[in-house]
C-alpha cells in the first residue's frame, strides 16, 4: 500500500477537539442562537449579538421549560400569531389595491389565506399548551402527558337475539304438508280395478 493510501492516526488532542465539534454541532442550543445570530444580524446589528450569547439564552430557556415553565413558550406562540395576523393584513390590503385585476389579485390573496391558515394553526398549539386535552382510556397505560383512565364506564354487551320458534315434542313426527298433485294418465295413484277382477257380490 502506498504511503497516500495509509490513514494517519488520529491523536488524542485531534479525537478530542472532533468529539467537541461534533457535540457541539448536536446541541439544540447552539444551532439555535448559530441561527438567530444569521438571521438577526440585519435586524440588531451584528456587532450587538453573539452566538455565545445567544446559546446562553436559548439554553436557559430550555432547562426553565424543562422545571414546567411554560411562559415564555406561550409568549412566542402568541407573538407568531400576531405577526401572522399582520402578515395576512398586509397581503388582503395589497390584493385590494390591485384594480379589480383578477391575475394580480390571486397571489396575494393566496398567500393572505396561508398566512391565517398559519395564524389559526399558532393559537390552536397556544391553545392546547394551555389547555392540554384530556384522554379517556379503559385501561391504564402509562404515558408521559396528561391522562385520565376511566374504567368505571360498563362495557357493552352484545344482544342477544332470540327467534320465535314453535315449541314441539321430539318424538312427534311432521306430518307432510303437501298437497298431492293432479292424477294424470301415467302412474296414478289411483286406478279403477278392471271389471273382470271385482269380486261378484
Amino acid at each position: 500500500m502506498s504511503e497516500q493510501g495509509k490513514r494517519k492516526p488520529v491523536t488524542k488532542e485531534k479525537k478530542d477537539t472532533k468529539d467537541l465539534y461534533s457535540k457541539a454541532a448536536l446541541s439544540p442550543s447552539l444551532c439555535a442562537g448559530a441561527v438567530i445570530e444569521q438571521y438577526g444580524s440585519q435586524l440588531f446589528g451584528k456587532d450587538n449579538i453573539d452566538v455565545n450569547h445567544l446559546e446562553e439564552a436559548v439554553r436557559q430557556s430550555a432547562e426553565a421549560i424543562n422545571n414546567g415553565d411554560m411562559k415564555a413558550v406561550e409568549a412566542m406562540l402568541y407573538g407568531q400569531a400576531a405577526a401572522l395576523q399582520t402578515m395576512f393584513t398586509n397581503l388582503a390590503r395589497r390584493a385590494d389595491c390591485q384594480q379589480g385585476r383578477l391575475d394580480n389579485i390571486e397571489t396575494p390573496l393566496k398567500l393572505a389565506f396561508k398566512a391565517q391558515n398559519q395564524c389559526r394553526m399558532t393559537l390552536e398549539t397556544l391553545s392546547n399548551v394551555k389547555n392540554p386535552p384530556v384522554v379517556y382510556a379503559r385501561q391504564a397505560n402509562i404515558t408521559s402527558g396528561p391522562q385520565q383512565v376511566n374504567n368505571g364506564l360498563t362495557h357493552a354487551t352484545e344482544k342477544t337475539i332470540i327467534q320465535n320458534e314453535l315449541l314441539e315434542d321430539s318424538h312427534v313426527k311432521r306430518l307432510d304438508g303437501r298437497t298431492q298433485g293432479q292424477t294424470g294418465r301415467l302412474d296414478t295413484h289411483m286406478a279403477t280395478v278392471a271389471v273382470s277382477r271385482r269380486k261378484n257380490p
